[in-house]
């Protein structure tokens, strides 16, 4: 990890921030205002060494990634978020939504590609009955024991529950009986209101996103949780959100890792026309895996960053690259420009350069295998 004196003396040095630094050197919790001022640092890599100091401490060199598949299901939907570039209404030509055939076909090739988590999220769909959903999750748990269904974002949940006239708590259980491991981060956005409002009017509030957790997470469920950061938020509401998801996994500890999404300007309504920068990534990252000190886990998400600014954000906090995807959507609808897939290969080389050691996980975090072997032929790049 590196003698603190060294981290002091050297990326630290007339930053300002050796206050904060020591409280995450002692393990202490910093303050909303501390976060800011993190935030309103231009020193990077004062603050890119005090998370990569946090995050050694958790997870040591170790850097996971998870050999999954994505599956949209439709991107039919009742909402217009003004950043969505994924949604569809029934009358549009570009619509889809896949048959069960469709969706047990796909993971069907990726099982035998050695995948063990399928992702799946789709639109609001208008008038999908809840059989649709149970179907769904039962005829792909049948495929193979070792797969983990990871699925629905918190809104889905919701409009889910509405459709069939059933609360959130007995839409969870219902969906968790049919085959339910795991629910997705997605739809957090951004917290505050005022701003939740202009980009995604009409969706699920902050509290109803946590509350749909909460729930979860008290039928011994786990989560993800997401940020959608580089749009028409200021760094106040960044730290704001990332206070509420901290507060809830004060209480429930159900959140196995956070995920913040680079916001992709293409084919949407919003005012803004560049995806944030590789200075704001890195800090948003550095700075998620400070003040989250009740996560294990921060995912450097390639999709939206690009494989290799997630590769440098190993050294920012970040413990973990997500996964092989395939045939993601909602990011490429916005304009990514990143691949569509990656190999397990490529992932494992990617962790490597960055000096640490590759980890298969599972949709929990949970170790598969550990690449120690192939890992000591590198050394820790110097900052």
């Amino acid at each position: 990890m590196g003698s603190i004196q060294i981290l002091l003396s050297t990326a630290l040095r007339d930053s300002g921030l050796e206050d904060i630094f020591e409280k995450v050197v002692d393990g202490r919790r910093i303050t909303e205002a501390e976060a800011l001022r993190l935030f309103e640092s231009k020193n990077l890599n004062a603050v890119g060494a005090m998370a990569d100091f946090a995050n050694q401490r958790k997870n040591g060199l170790h850097t996971s990634y998870i050999l999954n598949r994505y599956i949209n299901y439709s991107n039919y939907c009742i909402l217009s978020c003004q950043f969505c570039a994924f949604a569809r209404k029934k009358r549009d030509s570009d619509g889809f939504q896949l048959s069960l055939s469709e969706m047990v076909g796909k993971a069907r090739g990726a099982l035998e590609a050695g995948i063990t988590e399928l992702h799946i999220v789709g639109g609001l769909h208008p008038s999908l009955p809840l059989t649709y959903y149970l179907d769904m999750l039962k005829a792909l748990k049948a495929l193979s024991s070792r797969l983990q269904l990871k699925c629905f974002t918190a809104i889905e949940i919701l409009h889910i529950s509405w459709m069939a006239r059933k609360s959130v708590v007995e839409t969870l259980q219902i969906l968790k009986e049919a085959g339910l491991d795991s629910l997705t981060g997605g739809g957090a956005e951004i917290f505050r209101k005022e701003v939740r409002s202009l980009i995604a009017k009409g969706k699920e509030s902050a509290s109803e996103y946590l509350d749909v957790h909460r729930q979860w997470h008290l039928m011994g469920g786990r989560s993800t949780c997401t940020m959608l950061y580089g749009h028409i938020e200021s760094l106040d509401d960044r730290v704001d959100h990332l206070r509420q998801l901290r507060a809830l996994q004060d209480e429930t500890h159900g959140f196995t890792g956070f995920i913040p999404l680079a916001y992709q300007p293409g084919n949407n309504s919003i005012p803004v026309h560049h995806s944030p920068t590789g200075f704001d990534s890195l800090r948003t990252l550095a700075i998620s895996r400070i003040f989250l000190d009740n996560f294990d886990h921060v995912t450097a998400y390639w999709i939206g960053l690009g494989t290799k600014l997630a590769q440098l954000a190993l050294q920012f906090g970040a413990d973990d690259l997500h996964g092989t995807i395939q045939e993601e959507h909602i990011f490429h609808m916005a304009g990514s420009a990143a691949p569509q897939s990656q190999t397990e290969s490529e992932m494992i080389k990617s962790i490597l350069e960055s000096g640490r050691i590759p980890v298969q996980r599972d949709t929990f975090y949970d170790r598969i295998r550990i690449h120690e072997e192939s890992s000591m032929s590198y050394v820790t790049p110097p900052r």
